[in-house]
């Protein structure tokens, strides 16, 4: 018997698999609900910059023919997902958020976007995103709007692809993160956000901000959906020579071996210094989760991050000038004020400056990589805050202190490249979410999948959604 469409939108990933590959529900089924629900939804959520919906419903009645004769590719085959903006995709308006793109159409799939064609995924289209994936959304674009409270934060810059997972509107989505705009939307919006390590999935055909800190990931409702996206999406690629050659494990079928004897470090002091109560109590909780499942706490000391936070700005800034050069200056009326400043920054760092911060960024790169021969994850707040108002989002440009604040956790990770997963882990009395993180050593996505799916095994705070 087949599932109501309108009970469809909020399955995981995984679980709307299952009932396809089962033939319960069909591809067509399943992307007709998804466009419904974004025809529905989207003027208000604003989380589209572009729906692919004719070429979606094609690419469902392949995908349901195919399984129908035998042909089933695995868990993306016949799943609707979503794919942020700033990855061509062939035919397709691709505009990273920026005006002076909003007419680029190009002519080939990036990496990703092929990989989940050929896994039969249904592409419903591109999800919005901040102007070059930096920090604020240009300005003739609508920002997304957050689907638990419209007065708060979406996060940045993967904004459209979080409010679309969690309002229901795809099932999971491809998004990237250079200094937190995976994990903030993901924590934000209560979700699961699985940052790779730096070149474990391909660049090619995708706008960059900061090639040396742009990570390509997943956001989406589980550990296990995020794990089984990043199984399509990862590996070598010709195309981009510092996509990582390392064999990725089957990070699907890590998602049900638990954490029995994982080894978990904790700084208490670096993690409850400044740190939200709201936000301790879920690092509290989480930690009490992890003990009662088996893995080993042990304390650690984390390495003084204030100048790799104080490093991010000018080396993304240096590496964004370079990446904008065949338009900026040329075109930097048609820029943004924050994109266009952050630009001129680059512009302005001095060669030796910049040495200087690749020599510090060496130097936290190898102190991580020492602390991963002690333990097998690290726990940390996602941000310290509780869930952000946009009202205090705008005076964050006022507040150096607190942007450095939003960062402590996040942009480290990008410095270093090593992978992470976001976790919701709580709500506040006003019921928005609240997010943890866990950290692995270099090439460790499986055992973040592993961790994060036996947390959500034994809570509930993943399968909490929206009331849109």
């Amino acid at each position: 018997m087949h599932a109501p469409s309108s009970d469809l939108h909020f399955l995981e990933l995984t679980e709307l698999a299952a009932r396809i590959r089962a033939r319960d529900v069909s591809p067509v089924e399943a992307a007709r609900a998804a466009l419904d629900r974004i025809a529905a939804l989207d003027d208000t959520l604003c989380s589209y910059a572009h729906v692919t919906a004719e070429t979606a419903m094609a690419e469902a009645r392949t995908a349901e023919a195919d399984i129908a004769a035998g042909r089933y590719r695995g868990a993306l085959h016949g799943v609707p997902v979503g794919v942020k903006d700033l990855l061509w995709t062939e035919g397709v308006p691709t505009a990273a958020g920026m005006a002076i793109h909003r007419d680029h159409r190009p002519t080939e799939d990036a990496t990703v976007v092929r990989r989940l064609r050929q896994a039969g995924a249904v592409l419903l289209g591109k999800l919005q995103l901040t102007e070059g994936a930096y920090s604020d959304h240009h300005p003739t674009v609508i920002p997304p709007k957050n689907p638990w409270n419209a007065d708060y934060w979406p996060g940045i810059s993967s904004s459209g692809a979080a409010v679309a997972t969690a309002a229901g509107l795809c099932h999971a989505a491809v998004a990237s993160d250079t200094g937190g705009s995976i994990r903030w939307p993901s924590a934000a919006n209560g979700l699961t956000g699985l940052k790779p390590s730096w070149g474990r999935v391909s660049r090619h055909g995708m706008f960059a901000l900061a090639p040396s800190l742009d990570h390509v990931g997943t956001i989406a409702r589980s550990a296990a959906d995020a794990g089984a996206m990043l199984d399509v999406i990862a590996g070598p690629d010709p195309q981009d020579p510092t996509a990582l050659r390392a064999a990725l494990p089957d990070c699907l079928e890590a998602s049900g071996e638990g954490v029995d004897g994982l080894r978990i470090g904790i700084d208490a002091a670096w993690n409850g210094d400044g740190v939200d109560p709201i936000v301790q109590a879920a690092l509290a909780e989480a930690l009490a989760t992890f003990r009662a499942l088996g893995a080993d706490i042990v304390d650690v000391r984390f390495p003084d991050v204030a100048q790799a936070i104080a490093d991010w700005s000018p080396l993304c800034a240096v590496e964004a000038a370079v990446a904008h050069e065949a338009t900026y200056p040329a075109r930097k009326e048609e820029y943004g004020a924050v994109l266009a400043s952050v630009i001129e920054t680059g512009r302005g760092l001095s060669g030796l400056d910049h040495q200087k911060i690749l020599l510090r960024r060496m130097d936290l790169r190898g102190r991580v990589d020492a602390l991963f021969g002690t333990i097998d994850l690290l726990l940390t707040p996602a941000h310290p805050f509780a869930p952000l108002s946009l009202a205090m989002i705008r005076t964050l440009g006022e507040q150096p202190g607190l942007i450095a604040d939003l960062q402590r956790y996040t942009c480290p990770f990008n410095l270093t490249g090593h992978p992470t997963i976001t976790l919701p882990g709580g709500f506040t009395a006003a019921g928005l979410p609240v997010a943890f993180q866990l950290v692995a050593d270099h090439l460790g996505e499986a055992t973040l999948v592993r961790a994060g799916a036996a947390f959500q095994g034994a809570t509930a705070w993943h399968r909490r959604h929206p009331e849109v």
